[in-house]
């Protein structure tokens, strides 16, 4: 397959193309490290600012969508250790978490001593969302679909709404997540969020999930209810502000008793879901799901181009895929 010489980004991702060199128009536009360490700066001084105007109001400052994956686990220990602010660590299990998640997780929070919510959605309603998506049905905006899977961006679905009404809930100024500089932008790394903007968004998810599990879905999203709240809470991702280093990373997250689980793959390092969600990807689409943001990463120098090419292999293990399709009931 013909990929970008310059990052790793195939023909066949959409709207992309290629010079006579054979450089994706991405790499092409691309306006380097200095102009990133400039955006870096302001939006670290913005979060800063708001931190002064916010924290300390109410029991938490922050709800951390924890989910006991590396990068997850580091951004949880800088908004404790680095920021000082009062954490409430969330997680959402989608029933398909290594083994060795579960320990990582109660290894992190009781090393970084912050309280932590364990959130479980009803198995046989996820089950049909997931059932359906193995299918290949692309149910969602066409634009999510690249950059992840219908699988993966149906679990962000409830984790993005579930924390929305928790924090909306107890008050809670600031939303939490450990997204890598390749997933998310800069830009969004501290995100104001109007509620209209979040109806809009809720219902590209909402309406999809109730045609599949019908009002079964309602407990996961908002109401009018929390819509009726004048400030909503503002999302952070603070790596794509602080870098990113893989290497320190891991060195610091070992000191909480942090391990990468054995059987799941390199992209995510607490899920299996993720190893059929990527198979299924692939199969319907022809590229792979973290291939955008692989390719960011290799574009901006966070890792290397043959790196990157280990990163989106086509082959699964199919012992994963075996066991994740019996626990679907396939």
């Amino acid at each position: 397959m013909k990929r970008c010489k310059r990052c790793i980004l195939p023909v066949n991702f959409p709207h992309v193309t290629f010079d006579k060199e054979g450089v994706c128009n991405l790499c092409r536009e691309y306006k380097g490290r200095d102009a990133d360490k400039r955006l870096k700066k302001e939006y670290r001084d913005k979060f800063k600012r708001l931190i002064k105007g916010l924290a300390g109001k109410s029991e938490y400052d922050v709800l951390m969508c924890y989910s006991g994956g590396k990068d997850s686990t580091y951004t949880l220990d800088i908004f404790k250790n680095v920021y000082k602010l009062k954490v409430l660590a969330f997680t959402l299990d989608n029933g398909f978490f290594a083994e060795r998640a579960y320990v990582n997780i109660r290894n992190a929070v009781e090393k970084l001593d912050v309280d932590h919510i364990f959130f479980k959605v009803r198995f046989e309603l996820l089950k049909k969302i997931f059932k359906r998506a193995m299918r290949g049905e692309s149910f969602y905006p066409k634009k999510t679909l690249e950059r992840a899977s219908t699988i993966c961006t149906s679990c962000v679905g409830f984790v993005k709404y579930v924390s929305l009404k928790i924090a909306i809930e107890k008050d809670i100024p600031f939303i939490g997540f450990g997204w890598s500089p390749g997933q998310a932008p800069i830009t969004s790394s501290v995100l104001k969020i109007e509620p209209l903007m979040i109806k809009s968004m809720e219902m590209a998810l909402k309406g999809p999930m109730s045609k599949i599990a019908g009002k079964g879905i309602e407990p996961y999203f908002l109401n009018e209810r929390h819509y009726s709240k004048r400030d909503f809470p503002i999302f952070i991702h603070p790596l794509a502000f602080l870098g990113y280093d893989e290497e320190k990373i891991l060195k610091k997250i070992g000191k909480f008793g942090w391990k990468k689980p054995p059987e799941v793959d390199l992209n995510a390092t607490n899920c299996l879901l993720n190893t059929l969600a990527d198979e299924v990807h692939i199969a319907k689409y022809g590229f792979h799901p973290y291939v955008y943001e692989i390719a960011k990463f290799v574009r901006e120098g966070y890792m290397t181009r043959r790196e990157g090419l280990k990163h989106i292999p086509f082959e699964k293990d199919q012992k994963v895929i075996r066991m994740v399709k019996k626990r679907l009931g396939v």
